[in-house]
């Protein structure tokens, strides 16, 4: 399996400055511990070796309390010197993978998926792009995400009220060649720019998984992570 992942932790936290008002979005305390330690623990017990951090705003905070080695992860970190967008900071963390593909995490979002079982799935399909997609009810918050009966995405639908739908669950698995012949600027949205502009062109399949997930992006949720991350990541 892959044992390198990449870490978006470059975030800002626009919608939760009520909350986190002097540090990035992924070290906004849960319980005593920042965010992104509980992402960090559980990708250790996913077998993850290698960890790189794409960081920018207050990097030095993560830096400064993770340093270089994480437990059994060794973290590397891919220094936004101005935002490049989620794109552009993946493209650029990529310089510093070693191997042909590598798994990509949103750093305010927990999906406790198994990877291994990602993986495997992802390698079945001819896929330079698995997005992990989460099956939701009752939700206007959020985006879906359609696939055919093979699990190919045929399109990605607008926020609006849905019933059901499996919406992005911010867990990538990626090909580097992803990017080969893409004409994108230095600053790119992942999401908008590549995925949902390319989609014609690319090879992008979705994995449903039902697995517990949360998005600390705003208030709301952030305070409803303090509950339930610690009973969950200690299960």
């Amino acid at each position: 399996m892959v044992n390198t992942a990449i870490i978006l932790a470059g975030g800002f936290g626009t919608r939760l400055q009520a909350v986190v008002k002097d540090r990035p979005k992924p070290m906004a305390d849960i319980n005593g511990k920042p965010f992104l330690q509980y992402l960090l623990d559980y990708l250790q017990l996913q077998g993850i070796e290698n960890c790189i951090l794409s960081v920018g705003y207050k990097w030095e905070s993560i830096q400064d309390y993770f340093g270089s080695k994480y437990g059994s992860l060794h973290l590397t970190y891919s220094v936004e010197e101005s935002p490049l967008g989620t794109g552009g900071a993946i493209k650029m963390a990529l310089e510093k993978i070693s191997g042909d593909e590598c798994f990509v995490f949103n750093g305010d979002t927990f999906f406790g998926i198994d990877l291994k079982d990602f993986y495997r799935r992802h390698q079945s399909q001819d896929s330079v792009l698995t997005l992990a997609l989460k099956r939701m009810t009752d939700f206007d918050r959020y985006g879906v995400v359609v696939t055919d009966a093979l699990g190919k995405v045929t399109s990605f639908e607008e926020k609006k009220f849905y019933q059901q739908g499996n919406i992005n669950g911010g867990i990538y698995l990626l090909r580097k060649r992803l990017f080969d012949g893409l004409d994108l600027p230095e600053k790119f949205s992942f999401e908008k720019d590549l995925m949902e502009s390319h989609l014609a062109r690319l090879s992008v399949y979705g994995v449903v998984f039902d697995d517990y997930f949360i998005d600390i992006g705003i208030p709301e949720d952030y305070e409803r992570s303090k509950h339930e991350l610690e009973r969950f990541t200690h299960r």
